[in-house]
């Protein structure tokens, strides 16, 4: 070969100019994304991300779900294609929105307010937990437009309720999310073996881990305290705090029991939008539709509470078939490919919704990392929408379960009444 012939096939990449361009190169999927969070944090948090409840057979199966549907690709022109959808009337740059997750800070200094710029970029929405470690408010001064939801716990404290709901109305928060998994908290024996507490605790254990992570170790250090400022009804004033006794009832699992009484209540009391958080009975989807709640979340809250609790996309067909159109639904739960979210909306779901992808990216690089991830699964969508012959989420939607089929029909015939030819000739064989 001639050196001209070398010099042209050479290829030499310079430094990355940032750290958007440093992860472009080296994380090609969300795999790689958490790997690399694996790397940034100390074990017990980044346990405290990935561990589920008791034997984690939830969380397994969270994941597996999406491996039973087969995508039915169809032939013909896919033209002016989108991504671009609505949920709860309004745009979406794409059919996904952000969980909400306690404790975010602990993961990156940066927290709540790099997600939620993260997501403003993206053009989808945000969810913000009761247990963030900024304050509402915080987070909409640093992403003003925005699209911001809420998420609290229901409770028979009714002036408590209403104070805290005057607070979500005054920072901007169109929506609520309103958790209905969370009666006690998840048997999560990784972080028992781990020792982890939050907010964490300065143990032996916890001084070695930060110092085999000093970068983790400094930015902890070096910003305010871990605190869950949006328990109190009130703007807390000064260093950010948080109730400690509405704190150790939501431990403890034991602060006053809600029922279907509540959720109506609630829905007297708010105006816009309400998402059932954490349902995969098809029979209580039925109640949301019918008392006008305007979506729902199918979720089992990560596989992190109740164990050996349904797949939410095991349960979707049959929640789709039964509530019928009457209110939106979003699915999430295991979710870490483009291609799961094109299944889920094949299967009915409005849109997807992600908590532990996003915090990988968070922990790996602020908010240059959740937005690698949103790139990541933006790109797989648009991908396999291609490769699977549809434009539109709508024509996705509209096409649905002729794209996908569940590895249990892999061999089912077509038209039931019809007899497979391989059955015929072996019954003429028969004949006598």
């Amino acid at each position: 070969m001639k050196f001209t012939d070398i010099k042209a096939l050479a290829s030499v990449q310079g430094p990355a100019r940032s750290v958007s361009e440093r992860l472009s190169r080296r994380c090609y999927s969300i795999e790689d994304m958490r790997k690399l969070a694996a790397k940034r944090l100390p074990g017990s948090v980044f346990d405290y991300i990935e561990g589920g409840g008791e034997d984690e057979a939830s969380l397994r199966r969270n994941l597996s779900s999406f491996d039973d549907w087969s995508f039915l690709p169809k032939w013909g022109s896919v033209e002016h294609q989108t991504l671009g959808s609505t949920l709860l009337g309004g745009p979406v740059a794409m059919p996904l929105t952000l969980s909400p997750t306690g404790g975010t800070r602990l993961f990156h200094p940066d927290g709540e307010s790099a997600v939620a710029r993260a997501a403003l970029a993206a053009g989808i929405p945000y969810g913000l937990a009761h247990l963030s470690t900024t304050t509402m408010e915080a987070v909409s001064a640093a992403a003003p437009g925005l699209r911001r939801w809420f998420n609290l716990e229901p409770t028979a404290d009714k002036g408590l309720l209403q104070a805290v709901l005057d607070r979500v109305s005054n920072a901007g928060y169109e929506a609520l999310m309103v958790n209905v998994d969370c009666r006690a908290i998840g048997h999560r024996e990784r972080d028992y073996r781990n020792g982890f507490t939050a907010p964490p605790s300065i143990k032996p254990k916890t001084v070695i881990e930060g110092a085999l992570h000093p970068r983790w170790a400094l930015g902890f250090l070096a910003n305010d305290a871990i605190a869950f400022p949006n328990l109190d009804a009130e703007i807390p004033e000064g260093p950010l705090s948080s109730t400690p006794d509405m704190w150790r009832t939501l431990l403890a699992g034991s602060y006053e029991p809600t029922d279907w009484d509540d959720i109506r209540d609630l829905r007297a009391r708010w105006n816009g939008p309400i998402i059932l958080k954490g349902l995969v009975n098809p029979r209580d989807a039925v109640l949301a539709a019918e008392m006008g709640i305007d979506a729902i979340q199918v979720s089992n809250h990560g596989g992190r509470q109740l164990d050996h609790m349904a797949s939410p996309l095991d349960v979707l067909p049959e929640i789709v078939d039964k509530t019928a159109g009457r209110m939106e639904i979003i699915v999430d739960g295991g979710v870490r490919r483009g291609s799961d979210v094109i299944k889920a909306l094949a299967l009915g779901a409005d849109a997807c919704s992600i908590g532990r992808p996003y915090l990988y990216g968070l922990a790996a690089a602020s908010q240059a990392g959740v937005t690698h991830v949103l790139d990541l699964l933006s790109a797989e969508m648009t991908r396999t929408m291609m490769l699977l012959g549809v434009s539109t989420i709508a024509e996705l939607r509209e096409e649905g379960r002729d794209l996908v089929r569940h590895r249990s029909e892999a061999f089912t015939p077509t038209h039931p009444t019809e007899t497979p030819l391989a059955e015929l000739a072996f019954a003429e064989m028969r004949t006598p």
